[in-house]
């Protein structure tokens, strides 16, 4: 299964919507709280060239925010990255 890892803030409704397709998907993934910790919004700057959160990586791919992963969820390209067989 792929490694997910998602930067959010509490109060950033696309960071909710991110993380609803991903329960939908049946995946887990690691959700860092850049509003909680300084350090991990410096991290998630340097990893993602963005200020904006969500800031979704699988496998170490940044897939950049909600709008681009529920880009590929519409392509079909989300099931590949996901490692989802259908």
């Amino acid at each position: 299964m792929s490694q997910i890892e998602l930067y959010t803030t509490e109060q950033c409704p696309y960071c909710v919507r991110a993380k609803m397709l991903l329960q939908n998907k049946g995946v887990v993934w690691e959700e860092i709280r850049v509003d909680q910790d300084p350090a991990q919004l410096q991290t998630m700057l340097q990893r993602s060239q963005r200020r904006t959160v969500p800031q979704i990586f699988i496998n170490d791919k940044a897939i950049g925010g909600y709008d681009e992963l529920a880009a590929l969820n519409r392509s079909g390209e989300l099931d590949s990255l996901l490692e989802l067989t259908g």
